[in-house]
Formats: C-alpha cells, sequence, structure tokens
C-alpha cells in the first residue's frame, strides 16, 4: 500500500511527531548494532591491505562517522519505507498524516536528502513527498500498542533486484534447487552494483506485487537469526557461502565477502506461477524500529 498525506500542517500527537522523527534520524545515521557486527566481522575474513579489506574499511569509517555527526551513511536515503502494526481501533490516517509531516521535518534538517522526484517531469519535490512517497504497510494486531519499523532502500540496490518465474531452461525447475539457482543468477548478475557486500531478502511463492513486497519484509530480521523452516534456513546459509565463493566481493573488487545475509519467505502461489522474488539490500542496512504507546511515546528501541 502507498499513500500520501494531505499537505496541512499536523499538529495532533506532538508525541508521536517527535518520535517518528527520532525514528528517521536513527535510521539514516545509526547502523543496527547487527550490521556493524557483520561488517566488523568480514574483514577478518579478508586479505590484509587487499581491495577488499580497504573497501570494508572505507565502510567502517563511513559508519562511524555518519554516527558521530548524525549525518546520512549514504547520499542516496532511498525509499522511505514504513512498516506499522496498530492496535485495533487506531487511527492510522492520523498515524500517516503525523509521519509524512515528520518525513518533511527530517528532510529540512538534513537528516533525508532530498530524494523523491515526480516521474514524468522529473521535478523534485523538495521535501522526500509525493505520489508514493513515503511508503506504508499497515497491518492491525490484538497487541495493545503500536510498532513501527523504517527501512531506508536505497535506488542502487534497489535497481538489483530481480523477479524469477520458474522453470526456467537455465535456472532449473519449481523446487528448491531451481529457487537456489535463481538466486545465485541475481548475486551473479548484480557482480558490484548494489554496494556490496548485500543483504538478500527473498520470496518463494506470492504473485508478482506480493512476493517483492514479503521480500522486502524479509529484510526486516536480524542478521543473525535463524528461519524457523529448516529447509528454508539451510538454503539460506547456502547461498551465503556460495556467493562468498564468487569471488566478487565488496563493491565487486574481489574478495570473500560478497553477501553478509540472506534471508527467505515463502508465500502461497496459484498453481500456474512459481515466482521467485529477491530485494537486494546495500551494506548501508538502514532499518529500526520503536514500540509505541497510544500517545505516540517511544516505550522501546528495536534493533
Amino acid at each position: 500500500m502507498t499513500a500520501t498525506a494531505p499537505l496541512h500542517e499536523v499538529t495532533k500527537e506532538p508525541a508521536l511527531f517527535d518520535s517518528i522523527l527520532e525514528l528517521i534520524r536513527r535510521t539514516s545515521t545509526i547502523l543496527p548494532d547487527d550490521v556493524v557486527r557483520a561488517v566488523t566481522a568480514a574483514r577478518k575474513n579478508e586479505a590484509e591491505g587487499s581491495n577488499a579489506d580497504v573497501a570494508l574499511n572505507v565502510i567502517g569509517c563511513n559508519i562511524g562517522l555518519a554516527k558521530e555527526s548524525s549525518l546520512p551513511l549514504c547520499q542516496d536515503t532511498g525509499t522511505i519505507l514504513f512498516f506499522v502494526h496498530t492496535p485495533v481501533g487506531y487511527d492510522q490516517i492520523e498515524f500517516e498524516e503525523t509521519a509524512t509531516e515528520a518525513v518533511r521535518a527530517a528532510t529540512k534538517k538534513g537528516y533525508l536528502r532530498q530524494n523523491s522526484v515526480d516521474s514524468v517531469t522529473g521535478k523534485n519535490t523538495g521535501d522526500n513527498t509525493g505520489p508514493g512517497s513515503p511508503v506504508f504497510h499497515f497491518q492491525q494486531w490484538r497487541e495493545p500498542y503500536v510498532e513501527v519499523k523504517l527501512m531506508l532502500k536505497g535506488g542502487g540496490c534497489e535497481n538489483m533486484n530481480a523477479q524469477y518465474s520458474l522453470p526456467d531452461a537455465k535456472l532449473g525447475g519449481r523446487d528448491l534447487k531451481g529457487v537456489e539457482n535463481a538466486i545465485l543468477d541475481c548475486i551473479l548478475n548484480a557482480q558490484g552494483q548494489g554496494c556490496g557486500p548485500g543483504i538478500l531478502g527473498v520470496c518463494i511463492g506470492g504473485d508478482r506485487g506480493t512476493g517483492y513486497a514479503y521480500a522486502k519484509e524479509q529484510l526486516l530480521r536480524e542478521l543473525d537469526d535463524t528461519n524457523t523452516d529448516p529447509l528454508l534456513a539451510d538454503l539460506e546459509a547456502r547461498i551465503v557461502e556460495k556467493a562468498n565463493q564468487s569471488g566478487i566481493g565488496p563493491m565487486g573488487f574481489g574478495g570473500n565477502t560478497t553477501l553478509l545475509a540472506c534471508k527467505i519467505g515463502k508465500q502461497n502461489r496459484l498453481p500456474a506461477s512459481y515466482f521467485v522474488s529477491i530485494a537486494y539490500m546495500c551494506w548501508a542496512y538502514r532499518r529500526r524500529g520503536a514500540q509505541l504507546d497510544r500517545n505516540g511515546q517511544v516505550t522501546e528501541w528495536l534493533y
């Protein structure tokens, strides 16, 4: 679901506005601990002084400087994706209006760069809002609090997304081997593009639209978690192992770290279709979240 809030000034629930503004700042400028640990560990797998080692060192320096200066981790602050769970009866319209106003304020403060342009004229809206920006995915649940997760997904890695329809003469049939070959083909085609080392979110099944949406949801998982489905857990590990034997390496400079993680989910499909949808994320794996009370106050930061 995508929507755009009205352009009127939002004054309701100031605590909610402040919480979302801070969530945007943290997401744009501070990489989550699990990602920092993965990048740091990757350096141990590269030869000292190699191109891969230098690339990861530069990435590490960038992570530190962004956090210290509260500046965006990347010049492309990306598509702004909100994933929101709300209690039954909660005003989702007000949340959307308030969050959109927070995006405008975050852009003015420099937490977000002016990245949203009209797709026909190319004109920059100047505040990261417009048709389809920001993006909201709402779900109700029976918990008494709101959970909001924010992902900033850059254009370079978004360009490396891929979707396959199986069977494929080159990749195989409608089975996990075919899925594995499709994912590896995506990695091979990406090479150094998309600002690797990358993280993949994958959906097996669904339709063309829900497949991509659910693939992005897999990127909300933590890097060091384990898939609850043993078959998919094995596939995730196998993909990372084979990708890191490809020699592509960070930024395509060669080396042993092409992927930091692969997260795979599945959805039911029609018998006539078998899609494998892959959302490629760059090293600037910007996703954070918060639990909020009904007044919008943060009760717990996530990640």
